[in-house]
């Protein structure tokens, strides 16, 4: 077994019994401080770089999956869910890929409304602190790490819906 395929298989095994924790609590985490979002540049499922930075003036909800973590599989769903709750002009969903391929990816997820990075050698898991999977941060408009949950979720659970809409009122601009 290679280092990496260790790595991996080790967060699959932390995220377990964090997500049953997390299923209990269903708002996200504010960020202390609210830093900067780490940089966060991937290539999509056609090998264009996407990089976060272009999201600036929109909240960002990026969350770290894999298909073989089954609490990322179960709150998958509900990512293009919380998507469509919101204008494309003010919210967006991007799901970041670990250690897997775009092939292994869109047999899981399919076509989706919202970009799906692939962080195949996980430097981006690194620079965002990623210490189980599913991790979600969500980035406020100023490009700023507000809110963050370790484990799987339903983003379109009223708590979470309602401290998105939080981020975009106070973000707008008048």
């Amino acid at each position: 077994m290679t280092e990496r395929r260790r790595f991996l298989a080790a967060l699959a095994l932390l995220a377990l019994p964090l997500s049953a924790r997390a299923q209990q609590r269903a708002a996200l985490s504010p960020v202390p401080g609210v830093p900067p979002a780490p940089t966060l540049v991937l290539p999509d499922m056609d090998d264009k770089l996407v990089d976060l930075a272009r999201y600036r003036g929109k909240v960002v909800l990026v969350n770290f999956w894999a298909t073989w973590c089954p609490p990322c599989r179960k709150e998958f769903p509900s990512l293009g869910r919380v998507r469509k709750l919101f204008k494309p002009a003010d919210f967006e969903v991007l799901a970041v890929n670990v250690g897997e391929d775009p092939e292994t990816a869109f047999s899981f997820a399919g076509a989706t409304d919202f970009p799906i990075l692939f962080d195949r050698d996980s430097p981006a898991m690194a620079r965002w602190r990623v210490n189980g999977l599913p991790s979600t941060y969500v980035v406020d408009r100023q490009g700023r790490l507000a809110l963050r949950a370790v484990g799987g979720r339903e983003f379109d659970d009223p708590a979470i819906v309602e401290q998105i809409k939080e981020l975009l009122n106070r973000g707008r601009t008048r």
